[in-house]
C-alpha cells in the first residue's frame, strides 16, 4: 500500500526535484529551500556526498510531513539501492535501466523510476514491473517523444528529466507525461548562501503546474 501511495503522490506533486548538492549541508540547504517553497518531492543524487544521510536526516526533520516524499537519485547498483532503502529513501531513481536495482526495489516494495530513451528500454522496465519510467535525457528526445510513445504504449507513465523548463513544462504535460524531473533550474541564481532564490524558483515551478492543471 506504501509503494502505491508514493507512486499517487509522485503524480499528484507533478515536480520532482533533482538535488546536487556540492556537500553535505548544501544538499540539506537546497532540500529544505524547495520545501519552503512547496516543492515536495526530491531527488537526493547519489552525487552529492553524505547522500544516504541526507535522505535519512530530511526523513526525521520531515517526518510529521506526509506530504513530503525523499527520493534517491543517480543509484547505479542493487548496493546503493538497499543503503538509499535503509535510509529510508521513498523512491529511486536511475539515469539507466538496471535489472538488479529494480530486483531489489520491488522485493522493498519502493518505486524505481529508471532512465530510458527508446521504446525496447522501456518496454524492458515495464517486464520488471517498474511504474513511472523517467525519460531522459529529456532535452535530447524532446517532449514530442512522449506523444509518439504514448501512441503504442497508451499505458505507459512518463516524467522527463533534462530539459525541463518554466518555459516548457506545458508542452510536457500536454503531450501526456506524468510529471517532470527539474535540476539546475531549480538552482539558478544560487551563490553562496542566499538559498532563498531556490525557494523562490520553486514557487514559480509551482505557481505554473498548477496553471497547467487549472486551465
Amino acid at each position: 500500500m506504501k509503494k502505491l501511495n508514493v507512486l499517487n503522490q509522485l503524480m499528484e506533486n507533478g515536480v520532482v526535484a533533482v538535488i546536487r548538492g556540492k556537500s553535505k549541508e548544501d544538499g540539506l540547504r537546497q532540500c529544505d529551500a524547495l520545501i519552503k517553497g512547496e516543492l515536495v518531492s526530491l531527488e537526493v543524487a547519489y552525487t552529492t556526498p553524505g547522500a544516504s544521510e541526507i535522505i535519512a536526516e530530511l526523513k526525521t526533520n520531515y517526518q510529521d510531513r506526509p506530504d513530503v516524499l525523499v527520493g534517491a537519485g543517480t543509484v547505479l547498483d542493487e548496493v546503493s539501492a538497499r543503503l538509499a532503502i535503509a535510509g529510508g529513501a521513498d523512491f529511486v531513481v536511475s539515469p539507466s535501466f538496471d535489472k538488479k536495482v529494480a530486483e531489489m526495489c520491488n522485493l522493498y516494495q519502493v518505486p524505481y523510476l529508471p532512465g530510458c530513451m527508446t521504446i525496447t528500454e522501456i518496454n524492458t522496465a515495464l517486464k520488471t514491473g517498474v511504474d513511472i519510467i523517467k525519460v531522459f535525457p529529456g532535452d535530447i528526445v524532446g517532449s514530442r517523444f512522449i506523444k509518439d510513445v504514448k501512441g503504442p504504449l497508451p499505458y505507459v507513465n512518463l516524467m522527463p528529466t533534462g530539459g525541463v523548463s518554466l518555459e516548457n513544462m506545458e508542452e510536457w504535460f500536454d503531450n501526456g507525461v506524468v510529471a517532470v524531473g527539474v535540476g539546475g533550474n531549480l538552482t539558478k541564481g544560487l551563490t553562496h548562501d542566499n538559498y532563498e532564490v531556490v525557494t523562490e524558483n520553486a514557487q514559480a515551478y509551482i505557481a505554473k503546474l498548477k496553471e497547467i492543471r487549472g486551465k
